[in-house]
């Protein structure tokens, strides 16, 4: 069994896996002062709700963009599981081309990202992943990805504007009943929505304007699914898609 790692600005996604089937996923969050003690703990954790041991596990990968957390986790896996993991990162085989002007600066997650959904869907494929950041990426027919696209994530839009005004509560981020809101909570929520949607179909259309391919859209990410079924131009929620991808890339570099 090979347990994939996500290791997010919010959240920690673990993802226990035979083969490419996920068989748990369990979500934790991400904090830099855990101890490798209390992260490993959970992690044992984890694995007992899964039915699992220790022993079970046979390898573990991990897809990274905080470097604060990866020393206390990465030491957990070591003294917990007795795995040092592999590592999602340069020199990696992948077999994602990445023709971007500074190849290195792609993030983990969206390298694992996109190698879920071209060895999934095929290429070409348009990427988004909704986390803390809503991420663009585009791979070609051959599996490279050539163009990336970043944005605010709409629970960080959402924290901007509860946490910048004096009066305007924290609401919780779902898809409003209707447009024709009538309270400041609704009102919030449903301009939120709709706003981001938006800028979601404007993104993707604009893709569409500049590239001649005929592209599937695949997204992902823990806010991705309220957006799923409310727009044409998206063809797959996939919210094991990374997972998918680091189950492809520890194949291509399996000890």
């Amino acid at each position: 069994m090979l347990i994939a790692v996500d290791i997010g600005n919010t959240n920690i996604v673990l993802g226990f896996l035979h083969g490419r089937d996920v068989i748990g996923a369990y979500r934790m969050t991400t904090k830099a002062n855990h101890t490798s003690d209390e992260y490993g703990l959970m992690l044992r954790q984890f694995l007992a709700l899964s039915g699992l041991e220790p022993a079970d596990v046979d390898d573990v990968i991990i897809a990274s963009v905080v470097p604060k957390v990866m020393h206390s986790f990465r030491s957990s896996i070591i003294k917990f599981l007795g795995i040092d993991p592999m590592i999602v990162g340069p020199g990696i085989k992948s077999g994602i081309g990445i023709r971007l002007d500074d190849p290195k600066s792609l993030g983990a997650d969206c390298l694992a990202d996109c190698a879920g959904a071209y060895y999934t869907y095929s290429g070409p494929v348009l990427v988004a992943d909704f986390g803390t950041a809503t991420t663009f990426n585009y791979v070609n027919a051959k599996g490279t990805i050539i163009s990336g696209l970043i944005a605010p994530g709409i629970r960080t839009a959402a924290a901007a504007l509860w946490g910048g005004t004096a009066q305007l509560p924290e609401v919780e981020i779902t898809r409003p009943d209707s447009i024709l809101a009538s309270g400041t909570k609704t009102a919030m929520q449903a301009g939120l929505y709709y706003n981001f949607l938006g800028g979601i179909e404007r993104m993707i259309r604009q893709f569409h304007d500049e590239i001649d391919d005929n592209f599937k859209v695949i997204t992902t990410g823990g806010l991705g699914r309220i957006f799923a079924d409310d727009t044409d131009l998206i063809d797959v929620y996939d919210p094991e898609l990374m997972f998918k991808g680091m189950a492809a890339i520890y194949e291509r570099n399996v000890r």
